[in-house]
């Protein structure tokens, strides 16, 4: 019995291993690094985690305000998703951790369901973000990333010029100092909601936090102006909290200054996340949103640092990392990570060789969480302040460039732009806005996928096949010849149907010879529109031949019992066939032999046809 137990068990384990091998992906891709990496790369490495720790830190306190969340979330989700991320990624410059999309969906989402749900948001986090990560590794094992690419651009720029004016104007109620008299009542939810509720409370506002954080704006553009390279986030955030330190401790009217809580070293503890059913249903939806929007942005940034690095991107492995980074993150530091493309670029500017640089960037962030337990910074952090430099984040968001080429580019990229950016703005959960937008996006894509062109031939005197002119007859009007060219999947189907059935329509057509040879993706609901095709024409005394057929075609014409449909009538005994295949060193062959069977159904021998490949050839008869 044990050993049966022990051979079902190695069974079921080769199995599992044979399904991943089979995904093409590496569960394991740092050791290739480790083989080859010197004193060189490490000194280059070290340099650039510096520069990127600096913006990692600055960074996840700004996307832990974003989503509303204790600011250590932002620190630590920003030190650990650079340590793990890199032991199942393909890209040697990508930095995980917190982004300001994925942030900013985490508050819609729970500020929309204010009231509904039965815990505070922390509570939820750790389950949530760990439903992303494993929801990540299945899109990996099915390659999902590379579906993707059918994903309109449009549809990231629209929802991140969104979430960039809901930010801005979210953020403000710390600016104004009436975070307070917002929260009270009705919680706006939409950016029109937001903005009325901020005029309602106009009479609140405090002119301490709107001076303090007013301060950090200019201070932070100044040197944005002056010296970009800088860490100019971690900068103005640190002076501008030495500054409101010595106000509210020497000046009566700063007192009351709102501030953010301390940080400790429990903060840094594993959580495992409570599972429940419950739960799980009440934050699929979500959780799918999340993974999606952090695929998306992680695919886009791998392809873009790729491009500047000669690298060749692999998007599926770099989702593995995603999903197992989320994972790992659920436990420690639960806010959703995805790539970011300015800690990837910085990254990648700063000299990074190794996917080791993402590791050190990681350690350097626990050890500023260290520093930052003894050095009392993060509680003198005033609201306002960072409210600011969130605000300055947003405003950069709005890529005017991104948005003209996308209303421009065609009539389809401006509808989804419009309709994504729309749905942000309106809906009070971001997780329905980037479904809007995915929805449309891929309904504008299969709207031009599924128009096959259809090209009706005729057979010249000399042996060609060229297209038949409008204001030309048929040489023979009972036969014509109609090459289909594109994808036949299901979108595809009825208007190919509808095509040909319009051929159909002349009352001397006998014979109609569809050449499949550059027919693409057939389905099961293709197949059943060619066999009523088929049924429907028959019926007509209208006789349909294919020609080209390849090898695919031929198959799923054979599984599916269309072809039975399609032969019906013929002498197979006798050699008679309806179907003629693709034959590669003269692929007109297979159009001839169809022409010679429709001249059979038909009784005539009307033209001697001459099927011409190569014209340095004799012509074959």
């Amino acid at each position: 019995m044990h050993r049966h137990a022990k051979a079902v068990f190695r069974a079921f384990f080769s199995t599992v291993l044979r399904i991943l091998s089979g995904n093409g992906l590496d569960w394991f891709p740092i050791r290739h690094e480790l083989r080859s990496y010197s004193r060189d790369k490490l000194q280059h490495d070290s340099r650039a985690s510096i520069n990127v720790a600096i913006l990692c830190l600055s960074q996840g306190i700004a996307f832990a305000a974003i989503a509303d969340l204790p600011i250590y979330y932002g620190i630590l989700c920003a030190s650990f998703a650079p340590i793990v991320a890199p032991f199942f990624s393909h890209s040697r410059h990508t930095i995980l951790g917190p982004t300001n999309a994925t942030a900013f969906m985490v508050f819609s989402f729970f500020a929309a369901s204010h009231g509904t749900l039965d815990k505070d948001p922390v509570s939820y986090m750790p389950l949530l973000i760990c439903m992303v990560g494993v929801l990540s590794v299945i899109g990996a094992l099915l390659k999902v990333a590379d579906l993707l690419q059918y994903v309109s651009r449009s549809v990231l720029v629209g929802y991140i010029t969104g979430a960039a004016l809901l930010i801005l104007t979210n953020q403000t109620r710390h600016l104004l100092g009436i975070a307070t008299p917002m929260a009270e009542g009705t919680v706006p939810k939409t950016f029109f909601a937001i903005i009325e509720k901020t005029i309602q409370c106009a009479d609140s506002i405090n002119w301490q936090p709107v001076s303090i954080g007013a301060a950090t704006l200019l201070l932070y553009f100044i040197l944005q102006k002056k010296a970009p390279k800088l860490p100019n986030f971690a900068i103005s955030l640190t002076l501008s909290s030495i500054i409101a330190y010595a106000l509210r401790h020497n000046t009566e009217a700063f007192a009351d200054l709102r501030t953010f809580d301390p940080l400790h070293v429990n903060h840094l503890k594993i959580t495992i996340p409570n599972v429940n059913s419950g739960d799980v249903s009440a934050l699929l939806g979500i959780a799918f949103a999340i993974a999606f929007l952090a695929s998306l942005e992680n695919t886009v940034m791998s392809k873009s640092i790729a491009s500047k690095s000669g690298d060749r991107p692999n998007t599926n492995q770099d989702m593995l990392s995603l999903g197992m980074t989320n994972i790992a993150t659920s436990l420690v530091a639960p806010m959703a990570a995805s790539g970011s493309l300015t800690r990837s670029a910085l990254n990648y500017e700063s000299g990074a060789m190794t996917r080791f640089a993402s590791i050190f960037t990681g350690l350097l962030g626990l050890a500023g969480f260290f520093i930052l337990l003894q050095v009392p910074l993060v509680e003198n952090i005033p609201k306002s302040s960072l409210a600011a430099l969130v605000i300055a984040i947003a405003i950069s968001l709005i890529n005017k460039k991104s948005i003209r080429i996308c209303l421009r580019s065609t009539r389809d990229d401006a509808i989804v732009i419009i309709t994504t950016l729309c749905a942000t703005l309106l809906l009070p959960r971001l997780d329905y806005a980037i479904f809007i937008g995915v929805g449309v996006s891929l309904c504008l894509f299969l709207r031009k996928a599924s128009v096959p062109h259809l090209i009706e031939y005729e057979l010249t005197d000399a042996g060609h096949l060229l297209e038949l002119g409008e204001k030309r007859k048929r040489p023979i009007p009972a036969i014509s010849i109609v090459h289909v060219e594109g994808d036949l999947f299901f979108g595809a189907a009825d208007l190919f149907r509808t095509q040909v059935q319009r051929t159909t329509a002349d009352p001397n057509l006998k014979v109609i010879i569809l050449r499949l040879k550059n027919a693409r993706h057939l389905d099961a609901t293709s197949v059943l529109a060619l066999e009523d095709l088929i049924k429907d024409t028959r019926k007509k005394g209208v006789h349909i031949l294919i020609s080209g057929a390849t090898r695919e075609v031929y198959t799923i014409l054979k599984q599916s019992g269309v072809l039975k449909t399609l032969q019906k009538g013929c002498n197979r005994k006798a050699g008679e066939t309806n179907l003629f295949m693709y034959f590669q060193p003269n692929p007109n062959i297979s159009t001839r032999d169809a022409l010679i069977r429709a001249q059979e159904l038909l009784g005539t021998k009307q033209a001697d046809i001459k099927i011409f490949y190569d014209p340095n050839k004799e012509p074959q008869n």
